[in-house]
């Protein structure tokens, strides 16, 4: 099973080095089959330039650039559209995603079968380092609205650092997220449309260099939008979009 790795990077000149070797090392550490995507979302500063010193050193990297529109969500979605693996995860560049904890998916994915395997952060086993107080009361709040509205037991909705396979990726789309609340929509669909998934705790560590480019003010709506969209879906869609299985072909004798 390929596993591809989808990372958006924007102006990560002085961290997108230290996750790509960490990531590189431990998947191949593991022997997993991977490829390592990054989406370079017209960074401002040498970031591409730091990636394409990279692809020397690290022989499963692909870099890609998104010429526009631009932003997080559209710069995943450009990675999401390109991967060549069995099953892809999004990653950030930033190093506040632990590689270990991708192997665990990969290998929770592998084992059970399971269409996704998202991660929990504040389950028993998941923890956060260095998590800015302000921003974790607006997670869990936003997360138990989430968790109320949907009537789903998953705790960390919004948290970016998941595990689909192609075939649950091509059965979530088109995507409408141009933005952060991409991370909303690809569980949220992929609940709606009847993909299993398995949940597995997992660990964020605060960046080390630069600023987060998520803004919460402007995010609210954003992120409302999608969960009111996929809200209508499951509830008046008529099931137009669930999990197509497959029939049974039923041999006939003459």
């Amino acid at each position: 099973m390929k596993l591809s790795v989808v990372i958006p990077a924007y102006n990560e000149e002085e961290s997108i080095s230290e996750t790509l070797r960490a990531l590189y090392q431990t998947l191949a550490k593991y022997g997993i089959d991977h490829e390592i995507c990054v989406t370079n979302d017209n960074s401002r500063d040498n970031t591409l330039a730091v990636l394409q010193g990279l692809q020397t050193e690290i022989p499963s990297l692909v870099v890609f650039t998104n010429p526009g529109p631009n932003g997080f969500g559209y710069a995943v979605r450009y990675g999401l559209e390109r991967f060549s693996g069995d099953c892809v995860a999004v990653f950030m560049a930033d190093m506040s995603d632990d590689p270990e904890d991708l192997v665990k998916y990969y290998y929770k994915m592998r084992d059970t079968g399971t269409d996704a395997v998202f991660g929990s952060r504040w389950q028993k086993g998941g923890k956060v380092v260095d998590y800015p107080a302000l921003k974790k009361v607006i997670n869990r709040v936003a997360n138990l609205i989430i968790r109320l509205m949907m009537n789903t037991r998953y705790d960390d909705t919004t948290n970016a650092f998941k595990l689909y396979r192609r075939e649950t990726m091509e059965g979530i789309k088109p995507f409408l997220s141009p933005h952060f609340n991409l991370t909303v929509e690809l569980p949220l669909k992929a609940m709606v449309r009847g993909y299993s998934y398995e949940v597995v705790p997992n660990s964020w560590t605060n960046r080390k260099y630069g600023e987060s480019k998520l803004k919460i003010k402007e995010m609210g709506s954003r992120y409302f939008f999608i969960l009111l969209y996929c809200l209508i879906e499951k509830h008046f869609s008529q099931g137009d979009f669930l999990k197509k299985t497959a029939k049974p072909v039923v041999e006939v004798s003459r």
